[in-house]
């Protein structure tokens, strides 16, 4: 115990627990346990920072209230950016929505086959469709793009046998995933050819020779959040595979619908028709799904990774794979997929639906319609501009734009904006039409909050 008469006194003046609790329900009493576990929590941490030496005065009754709101909040992403990894990467389809919404109602087939009550395999579900929509001998799912490398990797080249990857191709994307570190946690051994901007069929033929004896495979990469422009040179999947050894070709972000936005994707169906033994791409971003990574290719390629121990540790879930299954069926339709998969539509979206939703919300907010760029975003398509209407807020309607943002991130239902040219600008290619509504209500709360003296 300390002397402090000061700090006795803050603490002393701590409310009960059962009042905090009581605040949280409008002051009905009795309150809910799940109320009075809150208060308790909050008011150990408060003790806990009045004895580190806090001089600080906070709203435990906000503070409490936080504690009560879900881990995850429904947001409004007034970003422009369409595959936003922030705030969740691709928003599902109502299709796909509906498909979690059933599978996690009760018991699901996981792993059960219905027809002869034994047990199945939960990639079973996803494999027809894998196959349909790529051309593949086999394909499986697991739970996210980078455990799809890596598993791939681990497959065909683990035990030290050698990987051949254009230097050009030895990327990091978010989160400091990088190419030569899965390598070598996939316990193989990484071999470089060509140049950064440059690399030709004789590069990868040399080092096939060199590595003749180990059983080498041919590792190629898309460069998903950059370009090398100018004076390059890169070896196209049909050639590589010419070359006969097994290869391993992560194609990014998972493009299996021709829009003309998409041109500068890889094909998912072009690198399985070349002959890649593995072909890997993503569930959440240009295919418009959950959070998944997918692996087709040969049949034997496929069931080596599926006999592999990382397999069990990267499976994917029920709740994803029902997503990721209802979101492929959408894909058999192109027609459909590319108004039915919010990805797609954003990315196609009618100029004028575009126009005639910014200026709704310009009416309702009082904003300026100005020109603006959105992007694709989850590193997909880094040089593609999406130009559009946004609405925008500057002085005098919006004197200090980062704390417009600020009180709009913290709003009910939370807006997600941008700042450019020190403007607050709010894009409607990110919202649904139903939530043009929320979004004009949560921007006069915030406007009104930001006139108000502090």
């Amino acid at each position: 115990m300390t002397d402090d008469p000061q700090l006795q006194a803050r603490l002393r003046a701590l409310p009960a627990v059962d009042r905090l609790a009581a605040q949280l329900a409008n002051g009905v009493l009795p309150t809910s346990a799940e109320a009075i576990s809150v208060a308790r929590v909050v008011l150990a941490e408060r003790r806990a920072q009045l004895r580190a030496g806090a001089d600080d005065d906070p709203d435990l009754a906000s503070r409490a209230r936080e504690r009560l709101q879900p881990g995850m909040r429904r947001v409004l992403n007034g970003t422009g950016v369409v595959i936003h990894t922030n705030l969740g990467r691709a928003p599902l389809a109502v299709a796909a929505a509906r498909a979690v919404a059933d599978a996690a109602h009760g018991y699901a087939d996981l792993e059960l086959d219905l027809a002869d009550g034994r047990r199945g395999h939960r990639d079973a579900h996803a494999r027809e469709l894998l196959r349909e929509l790529t051309g593949a001998e086999d394909g499986l799912a697991v739970n996210n793009a980078a455990g799809a490398a890596l598993l791939a990797v681990a497959a065909l080249a683990g035990s030290d046998r050698p990987v051949i990857v254009s230097r050009g191709q030895l990327v990091e994307i978010g989160g400091g995933f990088r190419v030569p570190d899965v390598i070598a946690q996939a316990g193989a051994r990484l071999v470089e050819v060509g140049t950064t901007n440059r690399t030709r069929l004789a590069d990868y033929e040399r080092a096939l020779a060199a590595e003749r004896h180990m059983d080498p495979v041919l590792l190629r990469v898309h460069q998903s959040n950059f370009r090398t422009v100018g004076f390059v040179e890169e070896v196209g999947i049909e050639a590589l595979c010419g070359l006969g050894a097994p290869v391993i070709d992560d194609v990014g972000s998972g493009a299996l619908t021709e829009l003309p936005a998409l041109a500068d994707e890889p094909s998912v169906r072009r690198s399985i028709a070349a002959g890649a033994a593995l072909t890997c791409f993503s569930g959440d971003k240009l295919l418009g799904g959950p959070q998944a990574g997918i692996l087709v290719g040969r049949a034997e390629a496929i069931e080596a990774c599926r006999r592999h121990p990382l397999a069990r540790a990267l499976r994917i879930g029920r709740l994803p794979l029902a997503a990721l299954v209802a979101t492929l069926a959408l894909h058999r339709d192109p027609e459909r997929a590319r108004r039915a998969i919010p990805v797609l539509a954003m990315l196609e979206v009618d100029p004028e639906v575009l126009e005639a939703r910014a200026v709704r919300l310009a009416d309702a907010t009082g904003g300026e319609l100005v020109e603006a760029v959105a992007r694709v975003g989850g590193g997909a398509l880094p040089l593609l501009e999406l130009r559009g209407p946004a609405v925008a807020f500057a002085p005098p309607a919006a004197p200090d734009s980062a704390r417009l943002a600020a009180i709009l991130r913290t709003g009910n239902p939370p807006l997600i904006a941008r700042i450019a040219d020190g403007r607050l600008l709010v894009d409607p290619r990110t919202l649904a039409d139903d939530e043009l509504g929320h979004a004009a209500a949560a921007v006069r709360a915030a406007l009104a909050a930001t006139a108000a003296p502090r």
